[in-house]
């Protein structure tokens, strides 16, 4: 391994998991997280009627509609055939107000999100000691080789005991998801 690797190796095996800066906020303790069990994969998209972000939970007993900024669930469904996606888009049926509706799913399966919102910020995956994922996230314009942990770039998850399926943005980059094989971790800002 030559030098220049190593020092980022170091540099991403050292870095404690820090909260996420502002404008982010995660959900209220005590559920910072949301438990999925078996979760194969999860979307975007827009609230038909208000534009707010929606995320659509598949898992491989059905699909969850949830609100990014509260964390609830605004419907369920059992459906364990729809919870899969499908076709080359890699989408799922939308149920609750997305009925009708497909929507791309990144995770088990493949597909991606976005990794980085219009206004700068990024989220990158690493793996420095795999299979132990970290999340990291870098904000307006600055990145996780050059710049300052906790001031630049901050690791803000780390996979240890569950299969990280999804990282990254919505559309609209008012919401960043972690998705590992056992839960979901949101944060929004306004």
């Amino acid at each position: 391994m030559d030098e220049y690797r190593r020092r980022l190796r170091d540099r991403f095996l050292s870095a404690p998991v820090l909260p996420v800066p502002e404008p982010w906020v995660g959900l209220a303790a005590p559920n910072t997280t949301i438990p999925v069990g078996g979760l194969i994969g999860v979307g975007f998209a827009p609230d038909p009627v208000t534009g707010a972000d929606l995320l659509l939970v598949a898992s491989h007993s059905g699909r969850g509609l949830f609100d990014p900024a509260t964390g609830a669930r605004t419907a369920r469904d059992h459906d364990l055939e729809l919870g899969y996606p499908t076709g080359p888009d890699l989408s799922c049926a939308g149920i609750g107000p997305l009925a009708g509706t497909r929507i791309q799913i990144s995770g088990l399966f493949g597909g991606g999100l976005h990794t980085t919102a219009e206004d700068g910020w990024a989220v990158d995956v690493v793996a420095p000691e795999w299979p132990d994922e970290r999340v990291l996230l870098s904000g307006l314009g600055s990145d996780i080789y050059r710049g300052t942990l906790g001031v630049h770039w901050w690791h803000i998850f780390h996979s240890r005991r569950s299969e990280l399926r999804a990282a990254g943005f919505s559309p609209s980059g008012r919401t960043l998801v972690v998705a590992t094989s056992s839960d979901v971790t949101l944060w929004h800002r306004p």
